[in-house]
Order: structure tokens, then sequence, then C-alpha cells
């Protein structure tokens, strides 16, 4: 048994679901990325009696005695979260936390790794299968969606994303993405959507935005992007006071990021944040330098983000025999 085991798991942006119609048996189905930062580290370690310290204290407590009664029943845990990904920003922080807490659990008492099984146990990935399979593989990948035997949706396709490119995050600190009891609400008051629309978006992805992905070739990537973000943006507008997006604010920097250069702009999940790529630091640099002081002045927070191509790391320290 391990003395102590350390894990790291960073942010996804949600880049659109594929199927909100459900006509053909499955529904959702979602495109999403690893990004380098920002991330959730933390710290399991047997203990004599449950502790938890450091960011997302409440949550991870209720996270460690769900992962302690499916996987170490009867044991307790010095848990230490040395780092979150903020929470209600569309980055899965929820998700990515239950996962790190279970990944732990499971190293430290010698178990097999199964993130899919654990998004299960830890109520995640009701709609989505990103978070499993990102925490996994890291890349892009796509998921296939919910069926009536899905117990976490399955990774069908995983692509590299490529090292030069760059993603540029904005973030307004005084929204919140929806979230909750409200998600639940929004994904059961919305109707299905249009079967042809379901179709476009599935047509973008695998003969669009997975090809150019392969080729390395940012402007067909982006434009898939950009229009399975309006697709999305669109269906989802009435439960955001009729925008694409969360923030007014968050929308205008990235209108002006794409009209400056920047490619496939939108929003990850519920926001607020937003994201737009372009191909190189150093475009990245010149588009930072041209929007940051109206975007500061605005409030908002912008940076420089890597895709980040492989999954969660998980390291065991092992206490010494005598």
């Amino acid at each position: 048994m391990s003395a102590q085991v350390s894990v790291t798991a960073t942010a996804r942006l949600h880049l659109g679901f594929l199927d909100m119609n459900g006509g053909v048996g499955r529904k959702f189905g979602s495109l999403g990325l690893s990004l380098d930062a920002p991330a959730t580290r933390l710290t399991l370690s047997p203990a004599p009696q449950n502790s938890v310290t450091g960011p997302e204290q409440a949550r991870a407590a209720q996270l460690l005695a769900k992962a302690e009664a499916a996987l170490a029943p009867g044991d307790c845990h010095e848990l230490t979260i040395e780092e979150a990904i903020p929470a209600h920003s569309g980055f899965g922080s929820g998700t990515q936390l239950a996962l790190a807490i279970a990944a732990a659990m499971r190293r430290l008492h010698d178990l097999p790794h199964d993130a899919a099984a654990d998004a299960a146990l830890m109520s995640r990935g009701a709609r989505s299968g990103l978070g499993a399979g990102l925490f996994v593989t890291g890349g892009l990948v796509v998921d296939g969606g919910r069926g009536p035997q899905t117990q976490t949706p399955p990774v069908i396709a995983r692509a590299e994303f490529p090292e030069d490119w760059r993603v540029l995050l904005v973030c307004d600190p005084t929204a919140v993405g929806l979230h909750g009891t409200d998600e639940k609400e929004a994904f059961v008051a919305l109707p299905p959507s249009s079967a042809a629309e379901s179709g476009e978006l599935c047509r973008l992805v695998l003969m669009q935005a997975l090809p150019a992905l392969a080729e390395r070739d940012l402007g067909p990537f982006g434009a898939a992007v950009t229009r399975i973000q309006e697709i999305v943006g669109d269906y989802f507008a009435p439960r955001q006071g009729g925008r694409r997006f969360a923030s007014a604010k968050v929308e205008a920097a990235i209108g002006g990021l794409t009209r400056a250069g920047a490619t496939g702009g939108g929003q990850t999940s519920w926001g607020p944040t937003g994201f737009a790529f372009v191909e190189s630091e150093a475009a990245a640099r010149r588009l930072l330098t041209q929007i940051e002081p109206e975007a500061r002045a605005a409030g908002l927070e912008i940076s420089i983000r890597k895709g980040l191509n492989h999954g969660a790391r998980i390291d065991a320290v092992y206490a010494q025999v005598a």
C-alpha cells in the first residue's frame, strides 16, 4: 500500500454538444480539449480520522466520503488540496476534483485505475464523457453520448493537439456559469434540437474539425469550432439571457480576438470563460498585446494556454519496509 498519492488534473474546454435531438438512440456527445492549466493538485494519505484542507474543502470532503464508501470502506484519510481549478467557470472543475480523489484512493489502496467507473460512482458524467476521457488521455477527444445502457459516455475519438497552437482564454470573474440545480433544470426545460442541427454538428466534427486537426490546419479547425459554437450557443441562449455567452463582456472580447486574427472563438460549457485559437505563441502574444488594455479595463482576465496531450499525473510514494 502507498504511503501517499499525489494527483494533478488539469482543466478542459467543452467545445460543444453534438446531438441534443436523440433521435438515433443516443443523446449529447461532446467535443473537448485538455489544457495545461489551470489545475487541481491534491495529496491523499492514510490517517486515523478524515481531514480535508485547502480550496474547495467542503466539496472535496463530500467527494472523499463517497470515494471511501465505494473504494475503501472503513478507512480514513488525510486529503490536502494544494490547488483547485476555479469552480463554475466552464473548466470541468467538479469532475476533475472527483476523479482525482477517486484515482488517488485507487492508487493508495492498490486498486486498478478506472476513470469511467469512477465518474459514475462519483455522480459525474451525466451528459458528457469528456471529463473521464481527458483525465486518462488528454488531447482532444469526442465522446459518444449517452444511450439507454450507458454508464459513462465512451470516448470514440482522440487526437493530439498541435504543440505550436495556443488557446487564448478570457474570463469574467464577476460572472458564474450555470451549475447545480439550475443546470439540471435547463436541460429539462430546453426542447430537443432539430435532427438537421444535430446532423450538421456531427458532420462538422467528423468531416472538418478532426481531419483539420490531423493535418495541422488551423483555419478549417477553427471554422468548425466557430460554427459548432454558433449552433450550440443559439440552442442554449434561452438559458443565458438570450445570448450565446454567459458574459456580454467575454463575448465582446472574443469577438475582438477573432476580428484581430484568432479563430474558433466560443464559450466553454456554460462559461463564463471564453476561448479562441491561434497558430503560435508569437501570435497569441501579439493579440494579447492588442486586446489586453481594453479587456483589463473591463475587468476581464486573459491568459495564454497550451493543449495538454497527456492525462492526469498520479504519483505514489511508498512506505519503506524496515
